[in-house]
C-alpha cells in the first residue's frame, strides 16, 4: 500500500506541476490628480481567547468561532462578512446546544457514536500533524530544489502560434485564400467571416504544441512557415479551415515565481507521502481479512510494475 501511495501521489504531483508549466501613469497626469484620502484602518482582530458568548456556563471564544468557520463557514459564503460571522456563531451555538443534550443522555457512549467521535478526533490530529511537520516545514530551498529538478528534466517541444478562419464549405475557404493572396489581412477576414469564437481576436489561437489540436489541423499548421497561410483548405469535423502561422518556436520552462505555488503543492504532497510511509512502517499494518489482503497485494504488484516501467529520474520520456 505504501508503494501505491507513493506512485499515485507522485503521478498527481507531476501532473500538477506540469499543468502549471505549460501601468503606471505619466508624471504630468500624476501631478494633476488629487491625492487620495488615506484608507481607514481596519479594526484590530479580536484575540483568539476573547469570549463572545457563554453556553451553559462555558465560554465560547473567538478561537472556537474561527474553528467552526473552517468547518461550516462555506455554507454561509453568499452572506456579507458581518452576517457570515453571526450565522457561524448561531450555528455553533445550535451544535453545542444539542451536543449538550446528547451528552446528558449518554449518547457519546453508544458504540456507533463513539466510533464517529474517535474517527473525527483522529482526522483532526492527522491534519494538525501534517500542518506542523509538512505544510509549515516547507522551506524556500526545498521549493527551489524541486523547481530545478523539474527544469533539468524538461524537454523543449515544438510550438506554433497560429490564426485560423473556420467556414462551412470548401468553396468559402477557397475564396478566402484567394482574397489573402491578393493582399487582404488575415485578421480582418477572420473577424468578418470566421464561425469560430476566435474570430473576435482576428482568428488568433495563441501558441500551442503538438497534441493540442485535431490531427489534420495540427499537421497543416506545423507544416507552414511563419508568415504564410495555407494554400489548400483544411477539413476537420468542425468545418473548413484556412490557417496562418504567425511564428514558430520551442516551449520554454516558466520562471520560478510563475510556478512557485505549484512547486509548493508538489513538495507538500511529497512530504505527505514520505510522512505516511514512515508512520505506516512504525505502526505495522496487518490485513486480517484474506480477501482484503489479496486485493492490496494485487494493487501493490500493479504499482510496482508501473514504477518499473516509468522513466528514471532525469530521463526524458520517449518522443
Amino acid at each position: 500500500m505504501i508503494m501505491t501511495l507513493r506512485i499515485t501521489a507522485r503521478l498527481m504531483a507531476s501532473a500538477l506541476l506540469l499543468a502549471g508549466l505549460t501601468a503606471s501613469a505619466g508624471a504630468q497626469e500624476a501631478q494633476t490628480q488629487p491625492t487620495p484620502a488615506p484608507a481607514a484602518q481596519a479594526p484590530a482582530a479580536p484575540a483568539p481567547d476573547s469570549v463572545v458568548a457563554r453556553i451553559g456556563g462555558k465560554d465560547l471564544t473567538e478561537a472556537d468561532v474561527d474553528a467552526a468557520a473552517q468547518e461550516i463557514g462555506a455554507q454561509f459564503g453568499q452572506l456579507p462578512p458581518e452576517q457570515r460571522r453571526l450565522a457561524t456563531i448561531s450555528a455553533l451555538i445550535d451544535v453545542k446546544a444539542l451536543a449538550a443534550k446528547a451528552e446528558a443522555e449518554g449518547l457519546q457512549d453508544e458504540a456507533a457514536v463513539a466510533r464517529q467521535i474517535d474517527f473525527l478526533r483522529d482526522r483532526v490530529l492527522h491534519n494538525a500533524y501534517f500542518e506542523k511537520h509538512g505544510v509549515s516545514a516547507i522551506t524556500e530551498d526545498e521549493l527551489l530544489a524541486r523547481y530545478e529538478a523539474e527544469k533539468a528534466r524538461f524537454v523543449p517541444q515544438d510550438e506554433v502560434h497560429a490564426r485560423h478562419i473556420l467556414v462551412d464549405t470548401k468553396e468559402e475557404a477557397d475564396s478566402i485564400i484567394a482574397r489573402l493572396d491578393k493582399g487582404e489581412t488575415f485578421a480582418d477576414l477572420a473577424r468578418e467571416l470566421s464561425k469560430d469564437p476566435s474570430s473576435q481576436n482576428g482568428g488568433d489561437l495563441g501558441t500551442f504544441g503538438k497534441g493540442r489540436m485535431v490531427p489534420a489541423f495540427e499537421e497543416a499548421a506545423f507544416a507552414l512557415e511563419p508568415g504564410s497561410h495555407s494554400q489548400t483548405p483544411v477539413e476537420t469535423q468542425f468545418g473548413w479551415h484556412v490557417i496562418e502561422v504567425v511564428e514558430k518556436g520551442k516551449s520554454a520552462f516558466p520562471p520560478f515565481e510563475q510556478v512557485r505555488e505549484q512547486a509548493r503543492q508538489v513538495v507538500m504532497r511529497d512530504k505527505y507521502v514520505e510522512m505516511l510511509e514512515k508512520a505506516r512502517e512504525e505502526l505495522k499494518v496487518d490485513y486480517v481479512d484474506p480477501e482484503l489482503k489479496s486485493q492490496i497485494d494485487a494493487l501493490e504488484a500493479g504499482a510496482d510494475a508501473a514504477q518499473d516501467a516509468a522513466p528514471a529520474a532525469g530521463q526524458a520520456p520517449a518522443q
